[in-house]
């Protein structure tokens, strides 16, 4: 091998490759760069690189105890944050592969959707939202995590079409790329139906409970559910400047999701609500108080962010059982003994 041949012709062959992509595609050389440029890599693009900066990320690691629905649930095989995440991101590489859309940055986007997410599912998110005056959504929080929190407060420094996808992932956002809008599909298409499948595991609903008409257009089981939906995306986007459902499969979707929140999600939140709430306030204006007591990395983001704000960022990166542990370090007296026999 040529010695002056530098290794970037790896790099080079990857851009040759999404060349035969869909012209909606986002190309990894077209990207908008980073909030700091950085000299590229050799062997990965710059999709690749943020998706591996995610995976090793704190944040990440943390979201395996992190609620999804059912807290503390007992048994190995209820849905964490963490394989949510997962769901995901399979479910977005599927979808973009089928439309010759770009799976690196999809992957990168699904990974990285959920690190802002706190203890507690979503009882969490209203709790800190209510209490800060500056609000609180997971994905703007999200964004917040890799830009700022993570490395000691110096941020991963990921690309622009990341970033955008990542806070635009809500139903609600406009992503800017078609990677991003097959995320925010996905994000729905997995929670819906593994959330499905948790709460018939805890009993809380049985498969015959579920709405005949969206059971008949998107199928009984998962596994259907998942290829309908990725079927009719298929169908109803390739070639487009779009990523989409019918509005049929799109329709039954909605009522799927409905009935969960009507009949799994309140249920689930309200078993532990008051406690959740109970435990986040009393941190909340505990560390609002007294900041001296913020982990270091927390504490020097004072220097350039408010109390509040800095207070969310901790509370929300704990996971279920770091937040108890620290209410009980706070609020709960310990035993205290001179060493002494007791007479």
């Amino acid at each position: 091998m040529d010695e002056n041949k530098t290794y970037s012709c790896v790099r080079e062959r990857i851009y040759a490759n999404e060349e035969r992509l869909s012209p909606f595609a986002m190309k990894s050389k077209n990207t908008r760069g980073r909030l700091v440029p950085e000299k590229p890599c050799d062997f990965r693009t710059d999709f690749q690189r943020d998706r591996d900066r995610i995976i090793y990320s704190n944040s990440f690691k943390r979201l395996k105890n992190k609620t999804q629905v059912f807290f503390a649930p007992e048994g190995d095989h209820y849905i964490t944050r963490l394989t949510h995440t997962f769901d995901v991101s399979q479910i977005a590489r599927s979808i973009a592969r089928c439309l010759e859309l770009n799976e690196d940055l999809a992957e990168a986007i699904a990974l990285g959707h959920d690190l802002g997410h706190t203890p507690f599912g979503h009882v969490g998110e209203r709790v800190l939202a209510k209490l800060s005056s500056q609000g609180f959504e997971h994905n703007v929080q999200s964004l917040r995590v890799v830009d700022v929190i993570e490395k000691g407060g110096k941020g991963l420094n990921l690309t622009w079409e990341v970033r955008n996808g990542i806070v635009n992932h809500k139903s609600s956002g406009k992503p800017a790329t078609k990677e991003g809008e097959a995320v925010s599909l996905a994000d729905r298409i997995a929670y819906i139906n593994h959330d499905i499948e948790d709460a018939i595991r805890a009993g809380v609903l049985k498969e015959s409970d579920l709405p005949e008409r969206a059971v008949k257009i998107l199928g009984k089981q998962t596994k259907e559910r998942i290829n309908t939906a990725i079927t009719d995306i298929y169908r109803n986007s390739y070639g487009e400047n779009a990523v989409r459902m019918s509005d049929e499969v799109m329709s039954a979707t909605n009522e799927l999701r409905s009935f969960m929140f009507e009949k799994v999600y309140e249920l689930a939140n309200k078993s532990i609500q008051e406690r959740a709430e109970r435990m986040l306030t009393q941190l909340y204006e505990y560390f609002t108080k007294h900041t001296e007591k913020l982990p270091k990395p927390y504490y020097r983001l004072l220097e350039r962010d408010s109390v509040e704000r800095v207070v969310c960022d901790y509370l929300s990166g704990m996971t279920d059982r770091y937040a108890i542990s620290v209410f009980e370090n706070v609020f709960i007296p310990t035993t205290f003994s001179l060493g002494g026999v007791e007479n």
